[in-house]
């Protein structure tokens, strides 16, 4: 399908969407240690709340463990405490200015849970680019009224635009399967 230059910024926003997507797919945890989990964290800092990959780096040690190494001794504390209050039932090891995050094996409970959650972020997108061809068929609209585009090429963008939304439901529902996929992992 050839894009009509037209349509160009919906088609970018929907792009962007797929990105904001696997940001927040990645923080969803699965039965692997992945620092992604980690990065919506603040940490109370210097008489400021920032976000903890700004006070540290996080690493994968092995499948089950992360190494979160605090750049000031000052907030290693400030960070574990963090850590610990983030909600996800961690218990940091503090072990000088490097803290362990042992991640304990998910449940079947737990995993299905995890699984609806990526089921409500496929939602949340979808309806955002919903909204994005919405956003473009009333630009087309506007074309039209305006007498810039014939009727036929305004039901040609309409198709287009149809069809980049249907392009983009997929990849949502891919990348959605996909993460379920891998946090039913055992």
């Amino acid at each position: 399908m050839s894009l009509d230059v037209r349509l160009v910024p919906y088609k970018e926003r929907m792009e962007s969407a797929i990105v904001a997507l696997e940001k927040e797919l990645s923080s969803i945890r699965t039965g692997r240690a992945n620092p992604a989990i980690l990065e919506n964290i603040k940490v109370e800092a210097y008489n400021n709340i920032v976000p903890i990959n700004q006070v540290a780096s996080i690493s994968v040690l092995d499948p089950r463990t992360l190494s979160v190494n605090v750049w000031d001794r000052s907030v290693v504390k400030a960070t574990a405490d963090a850590i610990r209050d983030c909600g996800m039932n961690f218990n940091p090891q503090v072990e000088g200015q490097n803290i362990r995050v042992i991640l304990v094996p998910l449940t079947q409970d737990k995993r299905n849970e995890l699984c609806k959650a990526a089921s409500r972020l496929s939602e949340t997108y979808k309806i955002t680019l919903r909204n994005i061809r919405h956003d473009a068929l009333d630009y087309i609209k506007n074309l039209e009224k305006s007498k810039e585009i014939t009727e036929d090429i305004k039901k040609k963008l309409s198709d287009n635009i149809q069809e980049l939304l249907n392009e983009f439901n997929a990849i949502v529902e891919k990348k959605v399967k996909e993460k379920q996929d891998t946090i039913l992992e055992i």
